[in-house]
């Protein structure tokens, strides 16, 4: 069983809209790899999780079917009309700022960049952070039973879905740098190298934290990503992408007429115990330890 703490009290905020940022350089994501997913759970071998340790990440398809897609979707959709009062803790795009107060419920969906700190507010959401499919690959990752640490929608809508830049997802955890954190990633829409689908740095986790700069987002210096190898990893719905949570990672503009709804569940081993802000500022830096980026 995953180990879960109730937070509601504790994340709650407004609606927010998210800053505006300059454009990137497109080169960040140029690649002529694209992952090949196993196909399916039961697929899984002693090999597929020697790539993980290795690469830091393992492309998996149809982890969650057609049902489970369609309801997790649906329960996006409800914090996001609104239909869960209580619930508050959206973030909109900024090029949607200026026409919030007029939108339909069609246009709404297609204005968010991220939501987060759901599960204890929708229970599709929260059976699949939970999912005993989840749990049986995480502990095989993880080397003991997982806990859901971390709970994010990302929405990168048709036009307008702006760049999430390359980082590490360590650097925003208060765990200590050698803590196991593994992250799922969960196609709700078809992930395609043209609306956004991730892109890692394979082998990338192996080199350690790297000191993140507050830019166009909290990341990693565009110049210690460009000219790397990267790889790009499109996910059918319900297609799942593990990866370590020091792996650098990021995600260009969707440029398409095409959705791209995602959930991202985080999972620490349950015995993991969380330091202080202070000691991950300390390794992964607060606007780069002050050095020019």
């Amino acid at each position: 069983m995953i180990n879960y703490e109730p937070r509601v009290k504790t994340h709650r905020n407004r609606p927010s809209v998210d800053a505006e940022t300059a454009d990137y350089d497109p080169r960040l994501y140029e690649t002529a790899v694209t992952a090949e997913p196993v196909q399916g759970p039961a697929a899984i071998v002693e090999e597929h999780l020697d790539f993980f340790r290795q690469e830091g990440y393992l492309p998996v398809e149809g982890v969650f079917d057609g049902d489970e897609v369609r309801a997790a979707s649906e329960g996006l959709l409800d914090l996001i009309l609104g239909r869960v009062p209580e619930f508050q803790s959206i973030i909109f795009e900024s090029k949607a700022a200026h026409r919030l107060e007029s939108l339909s419920d069609e246009e709404r969906q297609d204005a968010v960049r991220r939501i987060a700190w759901f599960v204890d507010y929708d229970e599709r959401l929260r059976a699949m952070a939970m999912s005993p499919k989840l749990e049986a690959i995480l502990k095989r990752i993880l080397g003991e039973e997982p806990k859901l640490v971390q709970d994010m929608a990302l929405i990168k809508p048709p036009g307008i879905g702006r760049e999430k830049p390359w980082h590490q997802d360590h650097a925003y955890f208060n765990y200590p740098v050698g803590t196991r954190v593994t992250g799922v990633w969960i196609a709700l829409d078809p992930a395609t190298v043209t609306n956004g689908c991730m892109h890692v740095q394979p082998r990338g986790h192996r080199a350690g934290p790297v000191v993140h700069f507050k830019r166009r987002d909290w990341q990693i210096c565009d110049t210690d990503i460009m000219g790397k190898p990267c790889v790009a990893v499109p996910l059918r719905p319900g297609g799942v992408l593990f990866f370590d949570s020091l792996l650098p990672h990021g995600t260009p503009a969707n440029r398409s007429d095409q959705r791209r709804k995602a959930v991202q569940y985080h999972y620490a081993g349950v015995s993991a115990q969380p330091c202080g802000e202070e000691e991950r500022l300390a390794v992964f830096g607060s606007e780069g330890k002050d050095v020019e980026c």
